[in-house]
């Protein structure tokens, strides 16, 4: 029988030629070469072409599909005549984005363009970092959590609950991307400063994984967001008929560790030993728990912990060039102990010791740390929880900030408590009291939740203080003088830490290499930064930044034997950007 029927055109993509990322040991996983852009030739799965294709998110180009490629993927009369240029969509989205004066607003509008053309999004994303950066993440993002379920359109993400246990990896098979090279998993119990929200956690993975992509350059088909869903503990949740997790209270012990045990084995066997588990915001038990027990057999990484330390190590070492001396004579007082707090502490330890020749344990003699019982002293030993004990000082226990400000004299205040308005205005005038520059860094998030912000830092300083933030604020004029406070924000270190990481095909994280992006992102600080009085760079080259991290990360990486890609190449800066997504449209035929 003869047929006036034609086949669809499979859809072809013309890809620049790029650097290809491969060598060292086989890449049984199809794990190097999940840095690179692919032909796609969907026969192999589905046809691409017609009305599907303008609803894959992956290749859909809106009016950007050329005359060309209408006749050949049959887009005649689906679309209006104009063929428009990525720039103009790019314009006209902004337009529409500040339009809205509600941030929710303008969050929900970016995860529906994230949904419908990929390339678009992160063309977006990547050109206003500055001015979407808050919208796509903190603080926005938090507010995008509580409220997940009545905003949830089409779901991203791997949701594994315990109805999952026992066959989590069918779970992880279901996911259509076969090459995944990181993944960020939360349980949902503590988000932010904002507690328990469970399953509606999920706004957290595909925050940080779109930003992987648009800073960090990994390919969004790489990056899986992923929420282990064990109940939660949130009363308002469990009673609010929109929640979209298992209605019981939160899973511990036992039946929590196994599940956790399923899930990372599971990993491991579907995608191989050099993917990158991102562990975010678990509760501080279980954060240390997970990551001292798979730290040696897996490449995994804490961003509370890890990544926070890294990002106000940097801030530190930079806010050292205006204040003068060097990192061993400071002394610092942190409010709040912690992932965060513990975290930066530890580290800022390790880099004294490193720039000293001097024994851990004394370099830790140098920070104190203060909970919701007080001082954390060598009286209170016994009652203390284990990540908490290495700092437990010879001191007489005090109660009150204000009071441990007078008694320790600290030159570096830090905030990681999740309280908000907790460095008072008797707790600001005596650092200043105390230091020409008090180094003031108040991080918790969301902005609701910051120890203090810019206004009352550098009011009460007198326009003394050293101050970075966890989410951004404004600048503030004082006296005159316009101050533009930093924000000691993770994006800085996660995205080209990861990149850094899967160039190197690293198979653990070394706490060296935390070092080594520390330094890298305090030497990105250039005096016109310092001169308006930033300790971080802007991030309108943060890709360029990432790039540089990345190199750094993976030059430790091969220096420590942990590296599997070889040979290294020669120029680490230059390969890390060769292996960075561009979401600039590629022609179809």
């Amino acid at each position: 029988m003869e047929t006036n029927l034609k086949a669809p055109a499979a859809l072809v993509i013309e890809s620049d030629s790029k650097t290809s990322v491969g060598g060292g040991v086989e890449d049984v996983y199809g794990e190097d070469s999940a840095t690179e852009e692919h032909n796609i030739t969907p026969w192999t799965v589905s046809v691409a072409s017609g009305y599907s294709l303008m609803r894959d998110p992956h290749h859909n180009k809106g009016l950007a599909f050329s005359e060309k490629e209408r006749d050949a993927h049959y887009l005649r009369g689906l679309l209006p005549p104009v063929v428009v240029s990525q720039d103009l969509q790019v314009k006209k989205l902004m337009n529409c984005i500040r339009n809205y004066q509600v941030p929710l607003q303008k969050y929900m509008a970016m995860m529906d363009y994230q949904e419908h053309n990929e390339r678009l999004f992160y063309k977006l994303l990547i050109e206003n970092v500055e001015e979407l950066l808050p919208i796509v993440y903190t603080p926005t993002v938090g507010e995008a959590c509580q409220k997940y379920g009545s905003i949830l359109g089409r779901p991203q993400g791997l949701f594994i609950s315990l109805k999952e246990k026992g066959k989590i990896l069918e779970v992880l098979k279901n996911w259509p991307e076969k090459k995944i090279q990181v993944i960020v998993v939360t349980d949902g119990e503590r988000i932010l400063g904002l507690g328990d929200l469970g399953c509606q956690g999920m706004g957290i993975p595909v925050g940080k994984l779109s930003l992987y992509t648009a800073l960090g350059g990994i390919r969004p088909s790489a990056c899986l967001p992923v929420t282990i869903d064990v109940g939660t503990n949130n009363e308002d949740l469990l009673n609010d008929e929109f929640y979209i997790g298992l209605r019981q209270r939160r899973a511990t012990g036992q039946e929590y560790a196994e599940l956790l045990h399923e899930f990372m084995s599971a990993v491991k066997q579907n995608y191989g030993e050099k993917v990158l588990i991102q562990f975010e915001d678990f509760a501080n038990h279980n954060a240390f728990d997970l990551l001292a027990k798979y730290g040696a057999t897996h490449l995994v990484f804490n961003d509370d912990i890890q990544g926070t330390a890294s990002v106000v190590l940097a801030g530190i070492m930079a806010a050292l060039k205006l204040v003068g001396g060097t990192l061993a004579d400071q002394k610092f007082l942190f409010l709040g102990a912690g992932e965060a707090g513990t975290g930066i502490a530890e580290l800022i330890a390790l880099e004294i010791s490193k720039q000293t020749n001097t024994p851990l344990e004394e370099t830790r003699k140098k920070i104190f740390l203060v909970d919701s019982k007080g001082l954390i002293v060598k009286s209170r030993l016994e009652s203390l929880q284990h990540f908490k004990k290495p700092w437990a000082h010879e001191h007489e226990p005090i109660r009150e900030l204000v009071d441990a400000v007078k008694a320790i004299k600290p030159t570096v205040l830090i905030g990681s408590s999740g309280v908000g308005r907790t460095f008072t205005k008797d707790v600001v005038e005596t650092m200043a009291s105390l230091n020409e520059k008090p180094i003031i860094f108040a991080l918790s998030n969301p902005t609701s939740q910051s120890e203090c912000t810019a206004k009352e830092a550098y009011t009460w300083s007198k326009g003394r203080a050293i101050y970075a933030s966890g989410s951004p604020f404004d600048p503030i004029e004082y006296n005159g003088k316009i101050y533009a406070s930093g924000q000691a924000n993770n994006a800085y270190i996660f995205p080209g830490f990861g990149l850094g990481l899967i160039i190197s095909g690293a198979i653990r994280v070394h706490d060296d290499m935390l070092l080594a992006a520390s330094e890298a992102l305090a030497a990105e600080v250039t005096q016109e930064n310092f001169d308006k009085g930033l300790i971080f760079p802007p991030f309108t080259n943060i890709r360029k930044i990432s790039a540089n991290i990345a190199a750094k990360v993976a030059a430790k990486a091969y220096e420590l034997g942990l590296a599997t890609r070889l040979p290294q190449p020669h120029d680490l800066v230059a390969y890390a950007e060769s292996c960075m997504y561009s979401p600039s449209y590629r022609s179809y035929r």
